[in-house]
């Protein structure tokens, strides 16, 4: 992970929502998933929560990096796509994904990760959309000031991970495909052109 920029905390737009992402981990979670994991900065935080974490990529280059960076005890990296790969259903504890439902199909992705969580289990993805309407230009404009203000304080952190952009679904499409996909979740547009969606499995 390269660095740039003055200041000593490694950072981007992903990165920024971490926290958010650590603190939506269900009380008592034993095993964990993330989903296009990269070079796997969070998963490894994610260890730091549970005994046993797994990162998944289909970037073979990513898989390296974090295998050598990150790879450690209750902490494994396997490269595969999530759709296809050879995961047991109801497995998991916590699911995460963070700027990667974009690059698939949005539907198919929401409904596998949701079969991989065993009951009680929480889901929580950091996704990419594109602007389509007024109150989605604000969040753009808002986004713009604190890519602004952040990155004066921190330093960029660039990853190897493929870049799709423009998004190919809007923040409203999104909204819509969570709630017939995961009735009562919780959908929230966020800073740096991110939205939040999070929803817990009935037990």
């Amino acid at each position: 992970m390269a660095l740039a920029g003055s200041g000593h905390v490694p950072w981007n737009h992903n990165i920024h929502h971490h926290p958010l992402v650590l603190a939506a981990v269900p009380a008592g979670a034993r095993r964990g998933l993330d989903v296009g994991c990269g070079e796997g900065q969070l998963a490894a935080k994610l260890r730091q929560v549970m005994p046993e974490v797994t990162g998944m990529d289909r970037d073979a280059r990513c898989i390296a990096v974090a295998r050598a960076d990150q790879g450690g005890p209750g902490l494994d990296f396997l490269p595969g796509d999530i759709l296809t790969a050879d995961l047991e259903p109801a497995s998991f504890d916590f699911v995460s994904c963070v700027a990667v439902l974009h690059h698939l199909d949005a539907s198919a992705g929401l409904e596998r990760m949701r079969d991989l969580l065993r009951p009680g289990g929480r889901l929580v993805v950091i996704g990419c959309a594109r602007a389509a309407s007024p109150a989605d230009a604000g969040a753009v404009l808002a986004s713009v000031a604190a890519h602004q203000i952040l990155s004066r304080r921190r330093s960029w952190a660039e990853s190897a991970a493929p870049v799709v952009w423009p998004p190919p679904a809007s923040y409203g499409q999104m909204r819509r495909l969570a709630r017939a996909e995961l009735p009562g979740s919780s959908f929230r547009r966020r800073l740096l052109w991110r939205y939040s969606l999070i929803w817990t499995k009935s037990a």
